[in-house]
């Protein structure tokens, strides 16, 4: 196989898309360049290649705000996730922003088992930024033995973090009824699960 026959292939694969889209929808890409985009949805999710959200979700460009990072990680001093954040709440004015994590995470796995190691470090050591980045969540996963478990923990811990912005309490504060939810993709069902922790202004949703 040609060493670049995998990257033919996915422009070979965009251009019977863009196709397809013009034939159902003959303006879509005019009047997407034309107008701002204007999603209601705002994704915080993970980097993992079996977790696309427009895929899984059936949505077309313009549908999802999107940021994905290792084990769908809101840590209240990372400056790339709050300027999406910003970005997403007080520009594009989404309505609701999700964090989801997956099933059989790998970061979460690293982390369950570091965690309960005989001498636990950030995976894969702990001055690398990897490491770094997985910290908080190797510290979370010593209250856990099970996978899905943490998993769902990890979630509700980007929920709590991702509410308690200025950025949320702004938008809150401004009449804004931004809703935070919290899901978990299936990978063995391909289907999404909300774990019922909304919050928005006035509390639970």
């Amino acid at each position: 196989m040609p060493q670049y026959y995998i990257l033919a292939q996915l422009l070979s694969n965009n251009a019977r898309w863009a196709d397809e889209v013009k034939k159902r929808d003959p303006n879509f890409f005019v009047q997407s360049a034309a107008e701002d985009q204007t999603p209601k949805i705002l994704w915080f999710g993970c980097s993992d290649s079996r977790v696309p959200e427009s895929v899984v979700t059936a949505s077309m460009p313009g549908d999802i705000f999107v940021h994905r990072n290792i084990a769908n990680q809101f840590h209240p001093d990372d400056d790339s996730a709050l300027a999406v954040l910003y970005y997403a709440v007080a520009h594009v004015r989404v309505q609701h922003v999700i964090l989801v994590g997956h099933t059989n995470c790998g970061g979460a796995k690293a982390c369950l088992a570091n965690a309960h190691a005989p001498t636990p470090t950030p995976p894969p050591v702990p001055n690398s930024a990897l490491g770094r980045w997985l910290a908080r969540l190797t510290k979370l996963a010593r209250d856990y033995d099970d996978l899905t478990a943490l998993i769902e923990a990890n979630v509700r811990e980007q929920v709590r973090n991702t509410a308690a912005t200025d950025v949320v309490r702004s938008a809150w504060a401004q009449g804004r009824d931004v809703q935070v939810h919290g899901w978990v993709y299936e990978l063995e069902t391909g289907r999404l699960r909300d774990l019922g922790i909304s919050v928005g202004k006035t509390g639970a949703v």
